[in-house]
């Protein structure tokens, strides 16, 4: 069955994290399929104080969906030995219906790769009757492949000296043809084979299932003499016996292309695309074969199915999100440019936390919300309307919150104290962790630009890093990808923000959005405490206006 992801976006707040746990949730309850709840972040203080205390372990975190060749069908086709015959490594590719297969060693570690076209090449353009010498080819191949057996000699032996000759003449020729260290192929005349034992054979194939002589056996025993018998005819035997060659003297060996599981399908696309090949070996991260895949493995791939929550800006989205299947949303934002494949189920509205659509749809299909679910929703209400202060709160979401509250069995003002508490702990935190703490990405007509918003219950703290946060944004802004930067510096208490900014034209985005003159790099909003409806769409119109 088929995974479905349930995500929020980047730099995820405890709204995106909650959601994501408690729709992945409600979705396996309405219908019995599996959706896993993810994150495309880290988590903040606020959220794992969140987690800790409804004993909820942190979503998986994802920080890209660009698929990788892990995410492609692998054919678990075994790699062969360096050691096996032609003859073995053509069964192995005809058994697995592919046409070409990597030599492993032991520990998985590829040393060559060998195709039916190397194999075609080698048997089209190889006339050399040392060939098999020449690859020292162990007796145990030539007999596995003549289908014959070893009578006399070791097994372990291999064929390191001579030609393949066929005695297929009469006796008084034997001196003109066989040479010492020669594997010779003959019938069950004995005065031949006692002749090609004497002057110096390594090996004796006796075809056509013929019975070995005692003289003969004891004959090539002193002389060292391997002899091989085999039920084929002499012609079988001339024209196979080179097929008992090694793939390690046939296989390629420089220039192997393979791939690891970690490798974006993209680039991988890129590179096969100029190659007349059809399969490539499969790495694991540790460097040892698995398997194979073809061109056509990389032009099937699914789409991985993706949920949505709480956004629906791709700027906001976790990394290659164009390449997954995006089936459903459920937010309460503005509604932006993530596109989709297919129709999908667009979930929408106008309330202070996405946390609240997800409450209301368990109560439309009559699902149960249990105490550690009802714990996880009601704190994202809390965090994103702040305890019901912000702008954003609606009714709805106070009511919800106070019913989620009854459920897990909390106080909404201790634990929401303790919740802004946990997350107000930033002074071991560095410039760099406290700006991604809670940062989302826009674009207006002419600029784009970030929000970052950094909430406390601390006057004092929020000075502190604001004296932090004003040299990292200065140096952040070349490398940054956005226009400006801004961040929120919120007192919960007071209710209250104080905006800091950076970048070209951002001191008079900041007048012309808030009617002020704010001071070079900041300005003080009475009253302004959410992102979404107090800064976000005046931020727009005034760089609409430039």
């Amino acid at each position: 069955m088929k995974t479905t992801i349930v995500i929020g976006h980047k730099n995820p707040d405890t709204d995106s994290i909650c959601s994501a746990i408690s729709y992945a949730h409600f979705k396996r309850a309405l219908t019995g399929e599996n959706y896993v709840p993810c994150r495309a972040g880290e988590i903040n203080n606020e959220t794992q104080y969140v987690l800790d205390k409804f004993g909820v372990e942190p979503p998986e975190l994802i920080e890209s969906l660009e698929p990788t060749i892990s995410d492609i069908q692998i054919r678990e086709v075994e790699g062969i030995p360096a050691n096996i015959s032609l003859k073995r490594a053509w069964e192995h590719m005809r058994d697995f219906d592919i046409q070409s297969v990597p030599v492993v060693t032991k520990q998985g570690k590829i040393k060559g790769v060998i195709t039916l076209g190397d194999e075609a090449r080698f048997y089209l353009e190889n006339q050399d009757a040392r060939i098999l010498s020449k690859a020292s080819t162990p007796f145990s191949n030539i007999a596995a492949t003549l289908w014959g057996d070893i009578i006399v000699g070791d097994t372990e032996a291999k064929f390191t000296k001579g030609k393949i000759t066929v005695a297929a003449y009469h006796p008084s020729m034997i001196e003109d043809n066989i040479n010492e260290g020669d594997l010779v192929i003959l019938g069950s005349n004995t005065e031949i084979q006692k002749h090609a034992i004497e002057r110096g054979a390594s090996c004796i194939v006796i075809c056509v299932g013929s019975k070995v002589t005692p003289a003969i056996r004891k004959l090539a025993e002193a002389a060292g003499c391997v002899v091989i018998v085999s039920p084929m005819s002499m012609y079988s035997c001339a024209k196979l016996i080179t097929q008992a060659m090694p793939v390690s003297h046939v296989m390629r060996k420089d220039k192997v292309i393979c791939f690891n599981t970690d490798e974006l399908v993209t680039d991988v696309k890129a590179t096969v695309s100029k190659l007349r090949i059809r399969y490539f070996p499969v790495l694991d991260s540790h460097g040892r074969y698995i398997g194979m895949m073809s061109q056509r493995n990389l032009l099937d791939i699914e789409r991985q199915p993706v949920i949505l929550v709480d956004h629906n800006e791709k700027g906001q989205a976790v990394d290659g999100i164009q390449n997954a299947d995006v089936v459903e949303v459920i937010d309460h934002h503005r509604i932006d440019s993530v596109e989709t494949v297919n129709p999908i189920y667009f979930r929408a509205q106008p309330l202070g936390c996405t946390a609240t659509i997800i409450s209301l749809m368990y109560r439309e299909r009559n699902i149960e919300i249990e105490p550690t679910i009802a714990g996880l929703l009601c704190s994202a209400i809390l965090s994103d309307t702040l305890m019901f202060r912000s702008p954003t709160c609606t009714p709805v979401d106070e009511a919800v919150a106070r019913s989620l509250a009854g459920i897990a069995g909390i106080d909404i003002k201790d634990h929401a104290m303790a919740m802004f508490n946990a997350g107000s702990r930033l002074g071991k935190k560095t410039p760099d962790e406290i700006f991604h703490i809670d940062c989302k990405r826009f674009n207006a007509a002419t600029a784009s630009f970030t929000v970052s918003q950094v909430t406390s219950v601390s006057e004092k703290e929020l000075d502190k890093v604001k004296r932090k946060l004003l040299p990292y944004m200065e140096k952040q802004l070349p490398n940054a990808g956005a226009d400006m930067l801004f961040v929120m510096l919120t007192n919960i208490i007071d209710q209250s923000t104080e905006l800091l900014f950076v970048g070209q034209n951002s001191h008079t985005v900041v007048q012309i959005a808030f009617s002020c003159e704010p001071k070079k790099d900041s300005v003080f909003l009475p009253g302004v405490v959410s992102r979404k409806k107090q800064i976000i769409a005046p931020l727009i119109a005034a760089i609409d206006e430039l």
